[in-house]
This record gives C-alpha cells, sequence and structure tokens, in this order.
C-alpha cells in the first residue's frame, strides 16, 4: 500500500485584476458576506454596538417562523389585539394600523411586520406568543445566544428606543443568515413590495416594502431597514444573483439615499470582485479511489457537505484541491466510512480539510481471487 495524492488545479478565466484595498463604505459600521462559502468579503467597525431598530424584527420573525415550524402556532391562528398594540398605530411608528379588539392571523400580522413594518403588529405576536412582549423579548434573546450572537440583547419586539436593545452588524448577519438558511419559504415574503391590510371600521390599506433595494435591479430579495434618531440609518439586506447570494449589514448611514447608495455599492463590490467556486456538493460522488482485493476496482467517494470557497478575481489559479488517501484502499470497504482526505489549499496556505467517504460498500473477493491478484502485483505491479 502506498499514499496517494490527487491534486486539482482550479484554472482561471479572468484577464482583469481588481483593487480592493482602497474600498470603503459610508457607514459607521458594516459586513459582508458570501452566504455559501461564509467568507467575510468586507468589514468596517463589524463589532461596534448599535442600536438595530427595526432591524430587530428579523429575530421577531425569526421566532415566529420556528414555532410554526415545530407545529405550535398556525398561520391561520388568529390573536387578540391589546391596547398596548393599538396604540402605537396611533403614534406616528410605522404601522400595520390594527385596531384594539381586532382578531388578526399570525400570517397578516408576520406580512404586517416584514413588508409595512408594523410596529403594532410586534407588539400584537409577541403578546400573543408570550403573553407579554418582555417575555417575547427574553425568547429572542436566549435565540440570540443559540445562534452565538455574542453582542445582542433584545428589550422588545419593534426595535424602538430603548437603551437595553443592542447588537452589532455582525450578529445581525448570523440573525439575517439563519433566517434566509432554515426559513427559505417564509424568507420569500421578505421580497414582497407591498402588503394590503383589510383592516376593520375602514377602507384597505396598502403599504410599500420601506427597503429601497427591492426597487433596484441588483437581485436584492430582503431583507430589514431600520432607523432611530441616535443610531441613523441601517439596513440588512441580502441579493441572489447567478448563483451567488450576499448578505450585507449597515448601520450609521447619515440618510435614506446614503443607505441605499452603499448599501448597493457594498453587494456590487461582492459580487464584481470575488468569485464563487463549488468544490464539491453533499452526498455527491466525486472522486474515484483504487481499491485493492476489492469485488470492484474502484469505490466512489462522496463529503457529506457542500463545499465553497470564496476567490477574488484573477486568483483562481491559486485555489488547489487534493485528495489524500492509503491506496489502493484494501476492502472491505463500508459505506460512509471514511477513506481519504480532501484538501482545499489557497495561495500555499491550507484552508479547508475534510472528509471523504465511501458512497457505496465494496466486498472483499475470495481467497483464490486475493491470491491472484496478489501474484499479478508482485510481478505486474497490477492492482
Amino acid at each position: 500500500m502506498f499514499k496517494k495524492i490527487l491534486t486539482f488545479i482550479v484554472l482561471s478565466f479572468f484577464i482583469v485584476e481588481f483593487t480592493l484595498a482602497d474600498f470603503d463604505v459610508k457607514a459607521r459600521t458594516a459586513i459582508l458576506q458570501d452566504y455559501y462559502s461564509g467568507e467575510i468579503l468586507y468589514e468596517k467597525n463589524a463589532d461596534k454596538s448599535i442600536y438595530p431598530a427595526s432591524m430587530t424584527k428579523i429575530m421577531t420573525s425569526i421566532i415566529a417562523f420556528d414555532l410554526i415550524k415545530s407545529g405550535d402556532i398556525k398561520l391561520n391562528e388568529k390573536f387578540i389585539i391589546s391596547e398596548k398594540a393599538w396604540r402605537l398605530s396611533t403614534s406616528g411608528y410605522s404601522s400595520m394600523f390594527i385596531m384594539v379588539g381586532d382578531e388578526v392571523t399570525v400570517e397578516n400580522l408576520l406580512k404586517g411586520i416584514i413588508i409595512a413594518s408594523g410596529n403594532d403588529a410586534c407588539v400584537a405576536l409577541a403578546e400573543g406568543i408570550a403573553g407579554t412582549e418582555e417575555e417575547f423579548a427574553i425568547l429572542m434573546t436566549a435565540k440570540a445566544q443559540e445562534l452565538d450572537m455574542e453582542n445582542t440583547n433584545f428589550a422588545n419586539s419593534s426595535g424602538i428606543n430603548n437603551s437595553e436593545n443592542h447588537s452589532t452588524v455582525r450578529d445581525i448577519l448570523k440573525m439575517s443568515k439563519y433566517l434566509i438558511e432554515k426559513h427559505p419559504e417564509f424568507y420569500k415574503w421578505f421580497a414582497e413590495k407591498e402588503f394590503t391590510w383589510d383592516r376593520t371600521g375602514g377602507d384597505p390599506i396598502t403599504q410599500g416594502n420601506r427597503n429601497p433595494l427591492l426597487y433596484k435591479n441588483l437581485g436584492a430579495d430582503g431583507i430589514k431597514t431600520g432607523y432611530l434618531a441616535v443610531e441613523k440609518y441601517s439596513l440588512a439586506s441580502s441579493l441572489n444573483r447567478n448563483g451567488r447570494r450576499l448578505i450585507a449589514v449597515g448601520s450609521g448611514f447619515e440618510s435614506k439615499s446614503s443607505r441605499s447608495k452603499e448599501s448597493s455599492k457594498l453587494l456590487t463590490y461582492g459580487l464584481t470582485n470575488f468569485d464563487l467556486v463549488n468544490i464539491a456538493k453533499a452526498n455527491s460522488p466525486i472522486y474515484k479511489l483504487d481499491v485493492w482485493q476489492g469485488k470492484q476496482d474502484f469505490v466512489n467517494a462522496y463529503i457529506n457537505e457542500d463545499i465553497y470557497k470564496t476567490i477574488k478575481k484573477a486568483k483562481k489559479k491559486l485555489l488547489k484541491v487534493s485528495v489524500k488517501y492509503e491506496g489502493p484502499i484494501e476492502a472491505p470497504i463500508y459505506k460512509d466510512e471514511k477513506i481519504a482526505t480532501l484538501k482545499v489549499v489557497y495561495d500555499d496556505e491550507l484552508v479547508g480539510e475534510y472528509d471523504l467517504l465511501a458512497l457505496e460498500e465494496v466486498k472483499r473477493v475470495n481467497f483464490l481471487s486475493r491470491l491472484i491478484k496478489s501474484i499479478n502485483y508482485l510481478i505486474w505491479g497490477d492492482v
């Protein structure tokens, strides 16, 4: 038996090299991530504490989505609107315009939160789920801890002024990634441009989505704007374009127009300066490895996760993928047994190492066949 290393070079077809060092976003704090690889492509004061404002509503929605998924609440379940929730629709805040005593479905409340950014809908949903908004905020913070949002505390469901409601753009990014990954069927609502509420005692109210990127030709499909006088303007955004998804979060934009322009610039930066390489698809055969003394001469190897790497454009030739194994692999080989290691190297630095598993079982040949194979190997080097 002997070690085998199979090396594959990912070729580059790009001829233009981009300068990245001078790039900056006009915000107090910002971060950009390639969703599939998890690579952080840009950050600026990403762990600086912020007031998340209406980006808080992402977590409010997540709590509800988790409960719907677990069967604890249903989309058509109705919650009764309290005076506390109603008062937020009369105080100049963003509102869905619900009325005291209304019975509103969870689905409508969620769309009122996601599309219309209704603070009244947040309180109604929180009270319907947890009894009080204070108890709901405890659920939100517990979920934040589960998601490794190390610098986040939620004090209310809407993000309106409260010094105890704080986070970072890095934590908002983690929350946004969870939303997209775990609740794709509900995440589609964040791309809807308007919501009509057939309110009690008045004509229906149609409100547009406040996310300015939905109205640009970027491929944006979420996520949530925010504003507080002390924090200025903020936006958690995402786009899905040409097989790529990027997530950006920024806070401390000076104006609405700056929020739109700088967030667009940040997402475009990720698209134009980096390329996503799909190295392996989960549970799909990617290599055939030699087998010794088996009823077949090769075994298919696979990895049980998707592997993506984000590479600077014009630098893909620096990415190398190799398979290392003691080979040929002696039978019997069992399905899902580790049989090799896949290594990913970028610019001579190891950036990933993964177990390669056997896709199928390979049985050992009988004694006579093994003897013949051994003789052939000794004479001819034939395995």
